[in-house]
């Protein structure tokens, strides 16, 4: 069964012109981009999104990392895409992530990793409504 996942590419990421080749390793592994937006989170709109981080120690730099320059968010699908993307893009810090993935090739920190992928289908609905309309989710069908 197809499933969707939201990605950020982060503020790092952007800066650094590194978009492009994130896009199309994202591509080459198979996931099919149904939607895409640059933006740039206000502060307000990061601690939204972050909330179920709230009570941890790395809340508030997060929010201000997030909200400091553009982003770039993507709804991906695929089957069993959750899971797949997470393994694709690596363990959440780059120096543990396995070779040749996105955060290890990209990221320079535990924060600065490059991107941002949803942990569960659940959280992947929650994010994906936060970014997008179902109007602007163009289905592969």
């Amino acid at each position: 069964m197809k499933e969707r996942t939201l990605t950020l590419i982060k503020p790092e990421c952007v800066a650094n012109r590194h978009v492009g080749e994130v896009i199309q390793r994202i591509e080459k592994a198979g996931f099919h981009i149904l939607a895409m937006r640059m933006l740039r989170l206000k502060e307000k709109e990061a601690q939204q999104f972050y909330e179920v981080h709230r009570e941890r120690p790395f809340y508030n730099d997060l929010v201000k990392y997030m909200s400091d320059g553009k982003i770039i968010a993507l709804v991906l699908e695929k089957e069993n895409c959750v899971e797949d993307f997470r393994k694709f893009i690596g363990a959440t810090n780059p120096k543990d992530a396995a070779p040749g993935t996105i955060r290890r090739d990209f990221g320079t920190n535990i924060q600065s990793n490059c991107v941002h992928a949803s942990d569960s289908l659940e959280n992947a609905r929650r994010e994906i409504a936060f970014f997008f309309s179902e109007q602007e989710i163009i289905s592969n069908q």
